[in-house]
């Protein structure tokens, strides 16, 4: 078990002192994370790295209820997730203040790979990919692990125990779904 795990393992039986230790074994990676969503913004954003690395730890780890990590993967899982999460709420925050509700929607050739750098429209993102998870919840936490926690395929397969082919059919599959959906705007 590396030391990850065994301090999230703590933290679920109550350690308080477990948390402490956690945020620096996790802070680079976490930090290296938001900074690459956050270079795919729209110019002009707001939001800095070191503000979502926080806010994240804080929604995971200092909660007044323990959580449930069975692994690193599953924590870095949940932590896409609250990313996701905390972009979105930023994003309509501050499109509602600014254009008084009115959000612009963007053109998208295809679901951004994890690797591009040009902006996207997260709002349409989060509302095809809310769809495509009521459907294929398996197909969309590979999604949010690519896309939201800048996993590979090889490393996204493993964080959700299939094997290799099967993530990178499942990655295929969603990027061509979201994509015609992305498209047709609806």
């Amino acid at each position: 078990m590396n030391d990850v795990t065994h301090i999230l393992t703590q933290i679920e039986s109550g350690d308080p002192s477990a948390a402490e230790k956690l945020l620096p074994l996790v802070y680079d990676e976490l930090r290296k994370l938001a900074a690459a969503k956050l270079s795919r913004e729209k110019p002009g954003q707001t939001l800095q790295p070191t503000v979502l690395v926080h806010e994240v730890y804080v929604r995971l780890v200092d909660t007044d209820q323990p959580r449930e990590w069975n692994s690193r993967g599953h924590f870095f899982a949940a932590a896409a997730e609250a990313m996701r999460r905390i972009l979105i709420e930023h994003f309509r925050r501050k499109n509602s203040q600014k254009r008084a509700g009115v959000i612009e929607d963007i053109d998208l050739e295809l679901i951004p790979d994890p690797s591009a750098s040009r902006p996207v429209d997260l709002l349409a993102l989060d509302d095809a990919l809310t769809e495509f998870e009521q459907n294929w919840p398996d197909q969309a936490k590979l999604v949010k692990l690519r896309y939201f926690a800048g996993l590979s395929i090889p490393e996204a397969a493993h964080a959700t125990g299939i094997s290799t082919a099967t993530a990178e059919r499942y990655w295929r599959f969603a990027r061509a779904w979201l994509h015609s959906r992305l498209k047709s705007g609806d």
